[in-house]
């Protein structure tokens, strides 16, 4: 693939696991399964390895501040 501008990555997750990667590719938003035969996840993939991308972590889910019944 190559020479994909890929300018924003952050990993999507639920209940704790990972299960996509929300990219900026060539300007679009995607959401991009965690899949290796997925060409835009192997070219996410590439740049992470190359140092040219950092994915970042999900985002946490807010704690409910319910008191214990």
């Amino acid at each position: 693939m190559g020479n994909i501008l890929i300018t924003e990555a952050k990993y999507v997750s639920v209940d704790g696991e990972n299960i996509g990667v929300l990219a900026k590719i060539e300007g679009q938003n995607l959401g991009v399964p965690i899949d290796p035969a997925n060409r835009h996840y192997a070219e996410i993939m590439r740049q992470v390895e190359a140092g040219t991308l950092v994915i970042q972590p999900a985002d946490q889910p807010e704690q409910s501040e319910e008191p214990n019944a």
